[in-house]
């Protein structure tokens, strides 16, 4: 049954609009020992794997879906989508 806008593909995405999912945004990795982790304290500065030129990482459902830049908005933290990863999966994702 299509929708009353005569588009099949939209009326099929309304289904899901509702449906929620974990959006993660990784900034950059490191790796250390147990005893390191455990001494750090508030102020501590872990370094990671990126530098502050570097796209970040943005998932969905620990999915990677897109890389951006890391912006600030008045007092909020926020990402700008800078490039899209296309699925190799069937679906037209």
């Amino acid at each position: 049954m299509a929708d009353e806008s005569g588009d099949g593909d939209e009326g099929a995405l309304n289904a899901v609009h509702d449906t929620e999912v974990v959006l993660s945004v990784e900034l950059g990795k490191t790796t250390m020992p147990i005893h390191q982790l455990l001494k750090l304290g508030r102020g501590a500065i872990v370094e990671l794997d990126r530098t502050t030129r570097e796209a970040c990482d943005i998932y969905v459902n620990d999915r990677l879906i897109a890389r951006g830049e890391v912006v600030i908005v008045e007092d909020r933290i926020g990402v700008t989508l800078t490039d899209i990863i296309r699925s190799d999966k069937g679906g037209g994702a």
